[in-house]
C-alpha cells in the first residue's frame, strides 16, 4: 500500500543567467594562466556556466616537469583528474606513491597533502575542481615514520 502522506517539494531552477550549459571546442577554449609554469591550461567554460561552482580545464605539458612541485594541498571541496595522455608520479601524505597513466583517474579531496614528482615529456590531463576557485597552499612534507 502506498503512503499518501509523502510530500515532495520541488525547488525552482535558478535563473538562466545564473547557470547555463558550456560547449567548448579546441578552437573556442582559450588558454588561461594556471598554477604551474610548465603547463598550458585550456579553459572549458565551466566556471562561467556554473557560476563558479566548478572548473574544468585541460592541462598540457610538452617538456614534462624538471623538478617536483613540492608538498602542497588544495583549498577546495575536491579535485578530479583524468589523464588523457602520458603519466604523472605522485606521492601522498600517508606514504602512498602512485603513477597515474593514460586512461586513469584520481579524486583528491581538498586538504590532502601531496607532491607531484615527475611526468612524461608529453602530458595531457582533464582537471575538474569544486568550487572553481581552488587555492594551492605549500606545506611541509609529512613526518617520516620512526
Amino acid at each position: 500500500m502506498m503512503n499518501s502522506a509523502t510530500t515532495v517539494t520541488e525547488t525552482p531552477a535558478p535563473a538562466a543567467s545564473a547557470r547555463t550549459f558550456a560547449h567548448a571546442t579546441p578552437a573556442t577554449a582559450p588558454l588561461v594562466a594556471g598554477r604551474r609554469a610548465f603547463f598550458q591550461y585550456r579553459d572549458l567554460g565551466v566556471t562561467a556556466a556554473s557560476n563558479a561552482q566548478m572548473r574544468a580545464q585541460v592541462m598540457s605539458a610538452a617538456d614534462g616537469m624538471s623538478k617536483p612541485t613540492g608538498w602542497h594541498y588544495h583549498v577546495c571541496d575536491g579535485q578530479f583528474v583524468y589523464v588523457l595522455a602520458g603519466w604523472v608520479d605522485l606521492e601522498f601524505e600517508d606514504g602512498q606513491a602512485l603513477r597515474l597513466q593514460t586512461g586513469e583517474s584520481l579524486y583528491i579531496p581538498g586538504g590532502l597533502r601531496h607532491n607531484e614528482l615527475r611526468t612524461s615529456d608529453a602530458l595531457e590531463i582533464l582537471e575538474v575542481c569544486v568550487p572553481a576557485d581552488m587555492g594551492t597552499v605549500a606545506c611541509d612534507p609529512p613526518a617520516q615514520p620512526a
